[in-house]
């Protein structure tokens, strides 16, 4: 992941470009230019960080910022970070719309998401708190104008447990939102790109509101005593200084001790071995704050003049009045001039030595995690001088906070208020404690080492660790003796002492865990090959992907990305006892690493290599103990596996074994239900005189691909026609087998000439005698086409929608009863209206309009206003463009069933 080439991979596979080395993957700094591509449009990437900070502001947050559509369909990529170092955060640069995230999901719905804190964040997305376990909340806001969906707007900010985020917070981030998606929308039309192709731009958060910071200067004739002030320095001093004004005035602005300082800084600064000198003094100003003086000596140009008599009187505030303090020394030098600067930093106290004085080492990080302060016990532990860390990212200036664990903890204490406290092991032998507190313009860190005796409190021992493993250790502030006793915890011990090389931190960074979250919403072997291709590759940093599954004792390619065409085709479906790197790999369990292309043909003489340079990794997927297929990294350089980064790939191997098992497992199933869903479904409606149908059907994309909706169009007898419509609990082989029974069960009660409210009583008692352990919705409508006569009831179904000849559309009310195959005594009544000439009654179930997050009522009424938009439409073309919205969504968590009836003029 760190210190990648910035280039594509084959097959629409982008890699994530780097400007240095950091603890992601090892930018030093974050990328300015935010592509890996070529630099993205200068006033997009202004427009986005200024909405992205005027957004954060709003909301009192620390963080944000704004992901857009990239030029990969359902991709989006983080095109701005604001206030968080870039390269920590590296796995989240890159979003799937069907993740279940809040950026995703925003940008799926069209809805904003505000997570007030980590339980709410919990309950709605736990995927999420899995990847970023630490207590923070955060807003969510589309990015849109009109039905353009350009990303999502994003801040971060301090949780508020138990408290729902204010109305006054969702509208500001929602109006911020709507803004950026205007200007967005007017950057289009005029020709700028507003999707996004590389990596992020940083963007540093302002400080907090404070004093400004203020200059004055003086000019201090030694001869006369006249001193010359300029605007600045009477602002600070206050009203009532006139300039030019005796050094007596000016000193009479300062405390008693501060004008002793004054007369003894103007001796030294004239150098008492007549070379000139710079000293800097604090003054206490008339505001009560310290102020940083500097005065400097130069010489005038004009001939002195003669000094004063002895025993010249003084005149008051002298340094030989009586109401001022004695010099201490000779008085400065004739013929001198002394140059002051006055600086006023707006806080008072100047506290940067202070920190020097403490027996603990301080250093501090801003927002982007640039080193912006060090006091000296730091340049001592660390045995570095400032000058050398000072600006420098954290884990460029101390490598080993590159390691994950150490990542980890610098991620948790970015994100949220609690101070954090953990072990850190900087060397062999070495060991540090650190502890760092967080605020809204950085983190201020206290590194302590492991044998100084003021580290830890009584009650906490020789600072052996309380926990073991590497999960994060984040309390609140409860003061000086809570934060004494607060648990330590230490780096995983797994983890080697010294820092890891660039390759071991891209490995460590993607984590396991976040892998096996993508990998367990893969249902299909196409899915997961796919997760593969779309995080591993890029993370590692590989241009070729191959995976082969095992079937009849032969490796058949499941999935290539990155070969040169038709490269892979003589080695689909090779045997088990061919000698070839990923046979030998799964028959012997173990994972085969090649450094160089050299190293591979050099242990397999003969076999065809598709490059003259770059490495390989063969990783044997086994699942369970059972044998599924293997798996081929490409490289395109010569490249060293560390021991930390091939333990990483053999332990991911697993869990990709794992998921196309699972796969594997779930395509079998899929294909059974597939094939008797097909059989179940109407293939062809009947046609009658003065009546039009049209029916549709689409999967869902998440779970099973096959459901139990369904319709049907039954010649009833008497010239009637019945519509039908239902909709089954669950996905799969069950739910379409139930499907199935409730069909033909319906079929036969309609074509033996059942009433309608009959027909429901029947298949209801039949659900339950069935006894499936599901139930499901129903509506029944039966259609005289001559007189247009409808007698309908529904069994907790949808309420159909009525499209007037006038082109008005409203919901048909239909008196209901409860779902099937749940009370055996239930009742269907029925409702009886007229379907007038041109007319269209649309049955749908509720794949059409629940959306997540969204009320069912917004659905219908979605429904119902394209329906009123299809007018005059032909309709198989209406039927095609009221399922035109959901047929375009990457996620559809319910399969959808429509069915559309006409009745037309005799003149039609």
């Amino acid at each position: 992941m760190r210190g990648l080439p910035r280039r594509a991979h084959p097959d629409c596979v982008t890699s994530h470009g780097t400007s240095g080395p950091g603890p992601a993957g090892g930018p030093g700094r974050p990328s300015g230019t935010g592509a890996a591509h070529g630099p993205p449009s200068g006033v997009l990437t202004r427009t986005l960080a200024e909405a992205a900070l005027r957004a954060i502001e709003a909301v009192g947050g620390y963080a944000g910022g704004v992901y857009l559509r990239s030029e990969t369909p359902g991709l989006l990529r983080l095109a701005v970070l604001v206030g968080l170092p870039g390269p920590l955060f590296r796995p989240w640069w890159r979003m799937h719309v069907n993740r279940p995230f809040p950026v995703a999901e925003v940008h799926r719905s069209g809805q904003a998401v505000q997570l007030a804190d980590v339980e709410d964040t919990m309950r709605r997305f736990p995927q999420f708190v899995a990847s970023l376990p630490f207590p923070f909340a955060s807003l969510y806001a589309p990015v849109v104008a009109g039905r353009e969906r350009f990303g999502v707007l994003v801040a971060l900010r301090s949780p508020s447990p138990g408290e729902e985020v204010s109305a006054r917070d969702r509208k500001r981030m929602t109006a911020d939102a709507l803004r950026l998606g205007t200007t967005l929308s007017a950057l289009s039309e005029l020709g700028t790109a507003t999707t996004w192709r590389g990596d992020p731009v940083c963007v540093q958060l302002s400080a907090g509101a404070a004093p400004p910071v203020r200059f004055g200067s003086f000019d201090w004739d030694l001869d006369s005593g006249t001193v010359t002030m300029d605007a600045g320095l009477r602002e600070i001093l206050g009203a009532g200084v006139a300039s030019p004004c005796s050094i007596e005035v000016l000193t009479s602005r300062l405390d008693t001790e501060d004008a002793y300082a004054l007369w003894a800084a103007a001796l030294q600064a004239t150098g008492t071995d007549g070379r000139p000198a710079v000293r800097r003094i604090r003054l206490k100003g008339p505001d009560g704050g310290l102020h940083l003086l500097e005065v400097s000596a130069r010489t005038r140009q004009d001939p002195p003049k003669a000094p004063e008599p002895p025993d010249a009187s003084p005149a008051p505030g002298a340094p030989d009045s009586p109401d001022a303090p004695a010099p201490a020394a000779d008085p400065p030098h004739a013929g001198d001039r002394l140059a002051g600067t006055l600086v006023d930093l707006g806080t008072g106290l100047v506290g940067s030595d202070a920190t020097d004085r403490l027996p603990r080492a301080i250093l501090a990080i801003d927002r982007l995690g640039r080193i912006t302060y060090l006091n000296e016990r730091t340049e001592r532990l660390l045995g570095r001088p400032r000058g050398a860390l000072a600006g420098r990212p954290l884990w460029e200036a101390l490598p080993w906070f590159g390691l994950p664990f150490h990542e980890e903890q610098l991620r948790a204490s970015l994100l949220s208020d609690d101070p954090v406290r953990f072990l850190a092991r900087p060397g062999r032998g070495r060991w540090l404690s650190v502890s760092l507190y967080p605020g809204r313009d950085g983190v201020t860190m206290v590194l302590v080492p492991a044998d100084d005796p003021v580290r830890l409190s009584p009650d906490t021992g020789t600072g052996t660790a309380t926990s073991t493993g590497a999960a994060t250790s984040t309390e609140r502030d409860k003061g000086a003796d809570a934060d004494a006793n607060r648990r330590i915890v230490p780096p995983d011990p797994g983890v080697d002492d010294e820092p890891a090389d660039r390759g071991d931190r891209a490995a460590a960074l993607y984590r396991p865990v976040a892998l096996a979250i993508a990998l367990s919403e893969a249902v299909t072997a196409r899915q997961v090959s796919a997760v593969v291709t779309e995080e591993l590759l890029p993370a590692f940093g590989g241009r070729q992907l191959a995976i082969y599954l095992l079937s009849d004792r032969r490796l058949y390619l499941a999935w290539e990305t990155g070969f040169p065409t038709g490269f892979l085709e003589p080695f689909d479906g090779v045997a088990l006892d061919s000698r070839m790197p990923g046979v030998d790999t799964l028959t012997s369990g173990r994972p085969l690493f090649f450094e160089s292309m050299e190293q591979l043909r050099l242990a397999y003489p003969g076999l065809p290599l598709d490059a003259h340079a770059g490495a390989r990794a063969f990783l044997p997927l086994i699942a369970s103990g059972r044998p599924v297929g293997s798996c081929i990294l490409g490289f395109d350089r010569p490249r060293a596996f560390s021991s930390e980064e091939r333990t990483v790939l053999t332990a991911l191997a697993g869990l990709i074994a794992q998921a196309l098992s699972r796969a594997q497992r779930y395509d079998t199933e899929s294909a059974v239900a597939r094939g008797l869903q097909d059989a179940l479904l109407p293939h062809r409606l009947p046609v009658r005189d003065g009546v039009e149908t049209v029916g549709r059907y689409l999967p869902g994309t998440e779970g099973m691909d096959v459901g139990g909706d369904w319709y049907d169009v039954i010649e009833a007898g008497q010239g009637r026609l019945a519509l039908v419509i239902g909709d089954v609990q669950g996905h799969g082989v069950a739910a379409a087998a139930t499907m199935g029974q409730l069909r033909s069960a319906v079929r036969a009660f309609a074509l033996g000439g059942h009433r309608p409210q009959d027909v429901m009583r029947g298949t209801n008692r039949l659900l339950i005698d069935l006894d499936p352990g599901q139930f499901a919705s129903c509506c029944y409508v039966l259609l005289d086409p001559l007189t247009g006569e409808v007698r309908a009831v529904r069994a907790g179904h949808p309420q159909p929608l009525l499209l007037r000849p006038d082109g008005t559309a409203l919901p048909v009310e239909l008196a209901g009863g409860v779902v099937l195959g749940v009370d055996a005594r239930a009742s269907y009544p029925v409702t009886r209206f007229r379907l007038a000439p041109g007319a269209v009654l649309a049955l749908f179930t509720d794949g059409l309009i629940e959306r997540p997050g969204t009320d069912i009522d917004e659905g219908i009424e979605r429904l119902r206003q394209a329906l009123a938009a299809t007018g005059s439409m032909p309709l198989p073309d209406a039927a095609d463009r009221l399922i035109r919205e959901a047929r375009q969504a990457t996620a559809r968590p319910d399969d959808i069933a429509l069915l559309l009836a006409a009745r037309w003029p005799d003149t039609r």
